[in-house]
């Protein structure tokens, strides 16, 4: 992808961001705590693997 068009998405994508939680900052907070909520257990899921293939 050239680099023009890689710096257009990006201000897009954060435009687009801004405005999403401008005009919805509830539902914006929601979207992140379910995002943060995966990671967490995903992380927690990995670290259930490694001490049961330790055990």
């Amino acid at each position: 992808m050239p680099a023009k068009a890689k710096t257009i998405l990006m201000w897009l994508l954060i435009g687009f961001l801004l405005y999403a939680i401008i005009t919805s900052p509830d539902r914006a907070a929601d979207i992140l705590q379910g995002v943060w909520d995966v990671i967490i257990s995903a992380f927690r899921s990995i670290g259930q693997f490694f001490t049961n293939l330790i055990e």
